[in-house]
């Protein structure tokens, strides 16, 4: 019934960019909280970077300073802008969304399926 779907991944060079989106839609009232997950190979998925409700951000040690998180709440939309990409920066990036539904009382969590980024040494 909602559905998170990203977009925007690919292969880039060191040193390079990418934007990632995602959109949500569906049977949705409000979205409460959004956040970027990426999995490299090999390793544990991890959180990124998220956006809460009054758009205060907070991210991993490791993206500070070069990436940043953005939601639109009037498209039901967040984007991750990623500079300075490092090939460590390498894996599957996934939206995450606290998702309040229509007609329904409580929050519920959601997953994309996920992009390829890759940076190349």
């Amino acid at each position: 019934q909602v559905h998170l779907v990203e977009s925007g991944g690919g292969l880039v060079q060191a040193g390079g960019s990418l934007r990632l989106s995602c959109e949500a839609s569906g049977s949705i009232w409000s979205v409460a909280t959004w956040a970027w997950y990426r999995q490299a190979p090999g390793a544990q998925r991890e959180r990124v970077a998220v956006v809460f409700s009054d758009s205060r951000t907070s991210y991993e040690l490791s993206v500070k300073d070069r990436f940043t998180i953005s939601r639109d709440n009037s498209k039901n939309t967040v984007s991750l802008q990623m500079n300075g990409l490092k090939p460590e920066d390498t894996g599957v990036y996934y939206c995450n969304a606290d998702i309040l539904r229509r007609r329904s009382t409580f929050q519920e969590n959601f997953w994309g399926q996920g992009t390829q980024v890759t940076v190349s040494s």
